[in-house]
């Protein structure tokens, strides 16, 4: 003779194990984008700008000349995170002289007029963009120049 199946009750609700509530983990709150990610954000979108890397650093470029660089724990801005703009010599002095917590001489290129920005500590963005624009305006051909409002 076989073997007589024996059927199982229906599992009732209490045969079913409830579950385990879950309180989702908030994750940390993500900073805003890195210093790097911002500089490329502005410089990017001025029209034909390019990264092109140089010297182990990105530079960005217009027409292949070079208006911002980024510099980063480099023995150029003392272990700091900076970027350098194209400038002259005026805007340097006063940009300089007006914030110098925020604002440097960079090495090399310094006596040329170009302006060194700390992206370290609380950099005002508004006033670097304002300044990245500027650099942008001094090295491009005058046609794209006058696309940067």
């Amino acid at each position: 003779m076989a073997p007589s199946k024996k059927k199982r009750p229906a599992p009732t609700r209490a045969d079913v194990p409830k579950k385990k509530r879950t309180v989702a983990k908030k994750r940390p709150v993500r900073s805003a984008a890195t210093p790097l990610d911002r500089v490329r954000e502005i410089c990017l979108a001025l029209p034909e700008a390019q990264e092109v890397e140089a010297w182990g650093a990105p530079t960005f470029r217009v027409n292949n000349k070079i208006f911002a660089m980024y510099s980063a724990n480099s023995h150029h801005s003392a272990g700091r995170v900076a970027l350098w703009m194209m400038s002259v010599s005026v805007e340097q002095d006063f940009v300089v002289r007006a914030r110098p917590d925020c604002y440097f001489k960079p090495p090399y290129v310094g006596p040329s007029g170009w302006i060194g920005a700390w992206l370290d500590q609380r950099p005002p963005w508004d006033e670097i963009a304002e300044l990245i624009r500027d650099a942008y305006r001094r090295r491009a051909p005058k046609k794209l120049a006058a696309l940067v409002d």
